[in-house]
């Protein structure tokens, strides 16, 4: 992508324009796909997090509340708050619903690596 011009006159050909190889607009055609692709992933992240602090703000995650907003919530926990006992206790909540449809999803998408392999080639 070329550098972007801040005072860019207004007869000016846009950045992209300037670029005429095909495989190089190519490039930059994914690299914006997979930019905003991460973005929406982000997005959907924390509205999923937001949704969880609403619902389930009542039950395990005010018991243990290890993070708090500035000025604590008596009936919600903050999003952060989610996160953190999600990074925490996600392979527990897998173990004890192994026939869960995340939880198969996630197994099915995961490598199965052969370590006699790995481990003899070293």
């Amino acid at each position: 992508m070329p550098k972007l011009n801040r005072y860019q006159k207004k007869g000016e050909k846009a950045p992209i324009d300037r670029v005429t190889d095909p495989k190089a607009r190519e490039r930059i055609r994914l690299t914006v796909k997979a930019i905003e692709g991460y973005v929406q992933f982000c997005c959907i992240a924390m509205g999923i997090t937001q949704l969880l602090s609403l619902k389930f703000s009542t039950t395990e995650l005010k018991e243990g509340a290890f993070r708090y907003l500035r000025t604590p919530s008596r009936s919600t926990v903050s999003e952060a708050t989610v996160a953190y006992f999600l990074r925490r206790n996600i392979f527990r909540i897998m173990a004890k619903k192994p026939y869960s449809c995340i939880t198969r999803f996630i197994q099915e998408k995961q490598e199965t690596l052969d370590i006699s392999k790995d481990f003899w080639a070293s």
